[in-house]
């Protein structure tokens, strides 16, 4: 049996002002600190001991990624970084205010750019200095491939691949993994994992900072629970 763990970045202070983060590189609060902590304690428990990690390039994921090796004493371990784990980039909406927002647009307008499941928000022009082009962590990258919005369903052609390129040939070679991201990219390796339909994904949210703990027969789900039990959200059933 191997087991992989996903886990949700802990609060970060985007998280805190209510705003639409999305590419944009927040720290964690202290508050995202004590849970990114609060899921290595919580890995510790099980005896999970990772021989991989994974994460995406910003801070929040990382550093809960950090916190909680630190806590099982697997700072040691191979850990890849890619922008292919990153958040779901909301395009225009970054950085504004979702109460807010909701104000100017209406309700129902910006749940269907937060809920639905092809729908993405306006796009960022390209002079427009939030788009990742500016950023030098993309530097290297083909600015085509840089998303200016994404939709869930984009965000799950981005996740898709590299879970199946870097991440399933570890845990068909026995290996344990970790990977520490993001509420949508997380939402998208779900639907991989277990089959969930883009009606259905749409019911499923991660917690911040409790660890889900996926048993798998080679690479197929057979049992996935919340570490921390008291917060435990829906989940689907192993196929």
């Amino acid at each position: 049996m191997t087991r992989l763990v996903l886990t949700r970045h802990g609060e970060s202070q985007w998280n805190l002002e209510n705003r639409f983060t999305g590419w944009v590189d927040v720290d964690l609060t202290e508050k995202g600190e004590a849970q990114a902590l609060k899921g290595g304690e919580l890995m510790k428990a099980q005896g999970f001991e990772p021989d991989f990690a994974f994460t995406s390039v910003l801070k929040r994921a990382v550093r809960t990624l950090w916190i909680g090796l630190e806590a099982i004493d697997r700072v040691w371990i191979p850990v890849e970084k890619t922008w292919r784990l990153n958040e779901r980039h909301y395009g225009g909406l970054t950085g504004l205010n979702k109460a807010e927002t909701a104000a100017e647009h209406g309700e129902e307008q910006v749940r269907i750019w937060r809920r639905s499941y092809d729908t993405p928000p306006p796009a960022l022009p390209l002079d427009d200095t939030r788009h990742p082009r500016f950023d030098p962590r993309y530097a290297a990258l083909d600015p085509d491939a840089l998303p200016a919005t994404e939709s869930l369903k984009l965000t799950r052609e981005r996740v898709a691949p590299y879970f199946n390129d870097a991440v399933i040939p570890k845990l068909e070679a026995g290996a344990d993994v970790l990977i520490s991201a993001h509420g949508n990219s997380l939402r998208a390796l779900l639907m991989e994992l277990f089959a969930v339909s883009p009606g259905d994904i749409m019911g499923f949210e991660f917690p911040t900072g409790n660890p889900l703990m996926i048993e798998l027969s080679g690479v197929r789900p057979t049992r996935a629970r919340y570490l921390d039990e008291t917060r435990a959200n829906p989940l689907p059933s192993c196929p």
